[in-house]
């Protein structure tokens, strides 16, 4: 059965995880082309790698980390209550204070470095929000500036930016952030992931973790959910993909999980990913990785159908997107993906997403890509200033920072999971480290895993 036959009463959300995999597969070009029908062996041989940890899952605590020192503008708080009978934002009023300029930078334009999905899906998100409560009441002027992956380009952007009076930036992927400058001018900078190692330690703070907390979660869910103690991994054999193997390995050393590590091509034919889940699996591990993203989530798992190979499979949300189930059907089934969940629809936050869906011209939150962070991003930092409004507090671009940075009651959307930014003394940049859990259930479609809702990562981080 395939996946178009599901039944669809779910809304399926896979935005909390896609950053990693798409962003390994867009710059990179790991698996930008379809796998290939043929039955012949692959054109690479798979690279073998065996570890065995023996070290208990850390016990981190959470660091004392002080909010920004900064003092808001003298505005007067707006009223962003919902009319009577209203929920989510589709309830609020237009906003009618003093407008707040957010600015962004994206990498666009670059042979392997162009995200304009991101800069685009945002400003879909400021035009609803201008139409329902602007961020605490404040209507929102949005500037992009757009770096082509390069130190000079971010640097000039952030030069760029802070001549235009922005209160607060959202980075969208940018390489080579303008820290310094944006400092330098008293600019606050939240960020949708961290990329490079400076990003964990910047002025800055990061609404997700990137590659450090997915690969986390995939540990901690393995561990948790199956009592794995060992792990077959395959993944494509370039950069991308190999920092994202690195960061997993770290995890699952933290969680005192061996594995074997299988590398193949960017692109596999059949024969080739039934090769690399074969060997992956020739020990009986107890749950196996893919890392592998786009075509390669449906090559892989028409191998493992076709082996018939039961080991559970866990990877990360861009493998629920509707355009590979809707391939594979009941072949997902086993297959479980980090930072997928699904949501009724009708729901206050269902319902404003699809909102913003609609005027992009999509059906599906998987449909937005890695559009989806910029979503998510703006609409968390307008449900903080929201909620700050609702107090009686002023909203400025500082203000908003500073309550994120305290992360009290400050929450994510859609999940209103709680902000907890410093709790892992590493990476003091990251505030989020929640994850949902989600699995192929033949009949239904991707449902959440009961009891995985929320997904702490912090214990397994490296």
């Amino acid at each position: 059965m395939r996946g178009n036959n599901v039944n669809r009463k779910h809304h399926v959300r896979a935005l909390a995880g896609l950053a990693v995999m798409a962003l390994v597969a867009a710059s990179c070009g790991s698996d930008s082309d379809s796998s290939s029908d043929s039955d012949a062996p692959a054109d690479t041989e798979a690279a073998v790698e065996t570890t065995t940890a023996d070290t208990e899952p850390a016990d981190t605590e959470p660091a004392d980390t002080e909010p920004a020192d900064t003092e808001p503008a003298d505005t007067e708080p707006a009223d962003t209550t919902a009319p009577e009978g209203g929920e989510g934002f589709l309830a609020l009023p237009a906003p009618d204070g003093e407008p707040i300029i957010v600015g962004m930078v994206n990498t666009e334009g670059s042979p392997g470095l162009d995200f304009p999905e991101i800069s685009e899906s945002t400003r879909a998100a400021v035009d609803f929000l201008n139409e329902h409560g602007g961020l605490g009441g404040r209507p929102i002027e949005f500037e992009v500036c757009t770096a082509a992956g390069s130190p000079e380009t971010s640097q000039a952007c952030s030069q760029e930016l802070a001549g235009k009076d922005v209160e607060i930036v959202m980075l969208g992927l940018d390489l080579f952030p303008g820290y310094d400058t944006f400092t330098a001018s008293n600019i606050p900078v939240t960020g949708i992931l961290p990329i490079l190692p400076g990003d964990y330690t910047a002025n800055a703070l990061f609404l997700g973790g990137g590659n450090t907390t997915t690969t986390a979660a995939m540990a901690a869910f393995a561990q948790q959910n199956f009592d794995a103690t060992t792990a077959g991994i395959v993944s494509a054999d370039n950069a991308g993909a190999n920092g994202t193997e690195a960061d997993l390995k770290n995890a699952l050393d933290a969680a005192g999980i061996s594995y074997v590590s299988i590398k193949g091509g960017d692109n596999e034919t059949d024969a080739g990913f039934q090769g690399l889940m074969s060997q992956a699996t020739a020990d009986d591990p107890d749950v196996l990785f893919s890392l592998y993203a786009d075509a390669g989530c449906i090559g892989t798992m028409r191998g493992r159908s076709t082996l018939g190979i039961e080991t559970p499979v866990i990877t990360t949300a861009i493998c629920s997107a509707a355009e590979v189930i809707d391939v594979v059907g009941d072949e997902a089934e086993g297959w479980y993906f980090i930072g997928a969940s699904t949501e009724e629809s009708g729901t206050p936050e269902a319902d404003d997403l699809q909102a913003i869906l609609e005027s992009l011209g999509f059906t599906n939150s998987t449909e937005l890509g890695l559009g989806g962070l910029g979503v998510t991003g703006l609409l968390s930092l307008a449900t903080i200033a929201n909620a700050m409004a609702a107090d009686g507090e002023e909203i400025t671009g500082a203000s908003i920072y500073e309550t994120l940075g305290a992360s009290d009651g400050a929450v994510n959307w859609p999940d209103a999971n709680p902000f907890a930014c410093g709790a892992a003394p590493a990476y003091p940049t990251i505030c989020n480290f929640i994850f949902p859990i989600a699995t192929y259930v033949p009949g239904t479609g991707i449902e959440t895993v009961p009891g995985f809702e929320a997904l702490d990562t912090t214990p397994y981080l490296p």
